[in-house]
């Protein structure tokens, strides 16, 4: 049962992405947390505080508007004291009006419901372009230095 609450609490939190309701997302992360994304581009980076955490989701917001996820399959394990989840997915968004999509994982820990550590693994290289794509578009957040702490 407590494995069926925690995957519909994933998909809530993937719909309120899609919905741009990013301040619902940061609120379900302990204060002291791992927040990581592998790369060079600018959501590179790992954070460790709510403050950094909740700039990281503005500039996403900035970068990808329109960013829509579709959940492939949601696994979880473990206690509620000490839960391991992981969400498979594909991402649909635009480039100057040009459809374009990724696919990845989220993995995520959790501890009595709340995020311990989130690390997002999709194709890095295909996120590189994207935001060379909007930097040549103008966008100056497509261009800026990962946030990290």
């Amino acid at each position: 049962m407590f494995h069926a609450v925690v995957r519909a609490k994933l998909r809530r939190a993937f719909a309120d992405i899609n919905a741009g309701a990013y301040d619902r997302i940061v609120a379900g992360f302990l204060p002291k947390h791992e927040h990581v994304f592998p790369g060079d581009h600018p959501l590179a980076g790992e954070r460790h505080s709510l403050e950094a955490t909740r700039r990281w989701y503005g500039r996403l917001a900035e970068l990808l508007p329109d960013l829509q996820f579709r959940i492939r399959r949601i696994v979880v394990g473990g206690w509620p004291w000490d839960t391991s989840a992981v969400v498979e997915w594909t991402d649909h968004f635009t480039v100057g009006g040009e459809p374009r999509s990724n696919q990845g994982v989220h993995v995520i820990g959790l501890r009595w419901g709340k995020v311990t550590r989130l690390a997002v693994y999709c194709d890095t290289q295909k996120l590189a372009e994207v935001c060379r794509d909007k930097a040549r578009l103008g966008l100056a957040a497509a261009a800026a230095e990962p946030i990290a702490d």
